[in-house]
């Protein structure tokens, strides 16, 4: 069984000024989840793929029905993780720093994120076995922090796969299960 794992394509819109308020990067994420995409082509590796499925924010969409042509299967499971700015609406800090504090919150289950590691780790464990259950060469169009969670579950479970820390837009990480 091969399962492909596909970043959606790189999105239109840029990242914000360089220091912003909590509202703005808020605002830019919204912005974020309903821009275009830039297409490029895909190398699927000549594998007859019967499964596609795929977050169903919009460019990940987009990305999974120029990979697959046939019926797409959209999880909001499969969505990007859900952030939660822990410095006061109005303060201006850099971009940099409001991430990176989000990240840290969100790796120590600081009470300001909407969804915990564990909870999100046990979300993404029980959508594979949803995935899996068919044992059909699979894609699964998400979003790179997803994506990091899929490939230490595909690991955990005797696939193999290439490594990466950040996926690239619009290219397939092929895992099989021997």
């Amino acid at each position: 069984m091969k399962v492909g794992l596909i970043r959606h394509f790189k999105v239109t819109r840029g990242y914000p000024d360089n220091r912003v308020t909590a509202e703005e990067l808020l605002k830019w994420v919204e912005e974020y989840d309903a821009s275009e995409v830039e297409e490029n082509d895909l190398d699927l590796k000549n594998i007859d793929w019967k499964r596609c499925y795929s977050s169903d924010l919009p460019r990940a969409v987009k990305t999974a029905e120029k990979a697959f042509k046939g019926d797409i299967t959209l999880l909001k499971e499969l969505r990007e993780i859900t952030v939660a700015p822990i410095f006061p609406p109005n303060r201006r800090l850099p971009l940099k720093l409001h991430l990176l504090s989000i990240r840290m919150a969100w790796l120590f289950n600081h009470k300001s994120q909407p969804v915990s590691k564990r909870e999100l780790q046990t979300r993404i464990s029980d959508t594979l076995d949803k995935i899996l259950s068919s044992k059909e060469n699979t894609l699964i169009v998400s979003h790179g922090g997803v994506m990091m969670l899929l490939r230490k579950e595909l690991l955990r479970r005797g696939f193999r796969g290439p490594e990466f820390k950040i996926a690239n837009n619009g290219e397939l990480y092929l895992f099989e299960k021997r």
